[in-house]
């Protein structure tokens, strides 16, 4: 009994990756412009509007979780717009998380994505140039609008990361853009 309307006026932005990527993290940082480490996992969907001066954003998040990736593309054909948060420290899930994201979007040639590569603060974590070949985004790249940045959520209650305004500000113009 899972069902979520996007509003009319709603630009409705997906937001997917693997569990413990980081997803709701990064949801309540750049509604908040404050950092709230999310730990517990997203059973389900989470929802948050963002307002900027420009546009009202929709956000939904869904779990990463294996049981709920079932889920994924039954909501892409209705967004502007997909972002991707994969765990750049999670060396030995890129694989999956690079599986996943090619093929959600296989049959989507248009839908600009937004690859967040999170948890850049982290030791032995990728860095950008070997998160886009890990995830093979030359291949996805030509057609569509690709962006590929490196954020960190960084401690609590602090501002967020320059990486995250830069987000922010990408997806709010992608969505002007998109709409």
């Amino acid at each position: 009994a899972l069902s979520f309307t996007a509003t009319r006026h709603g630009k409705q932005i997906l937001v997917l990756g693997l569990d413990g990527a980081g997803k709701t993290s990064i949801l309540h940082s750049l509604a908040t412009n404050h950092v709230k480490r999310s730990v517990a996992p997203t059973e389900g969907f989470n929802a948050i509007c963002i307002n900027t001066e420009e546009s009202q954003m929709e956000f939904l998040e869904i779990g990463g979780s294996e049981s709920l990736r079932s889920y994924w593309k039954m909501y892409l054909p209705k967004v502007l717009l997909l972002v991707y948060v994969v765990d750049s420290a999670d060396h030995a899930r890129l694989p999956m998380a690079k599986q996943l994201l090619h093929q959600l979007i296989q049959n989507n040639s248009t839908l600009p994505v937004v690859v967040l590569a999170n948890k850049q603060d982290l030791e032995g974590a990728y860095c950008i140039t070997d998160i886009h070949d890990a995830l093979a985004l030359s291949d996805i790249g030509d057609e569509r609008k690709m962006f590929l940045i490196g954020t960190h959520v960084a401690e609590d209650g602090s501002e967020i990361s320059s990486s995250m305004k830069d987000a922010k500000e990408l997806i709010g113009t992608l969505v002007l853009e998109t709409q």
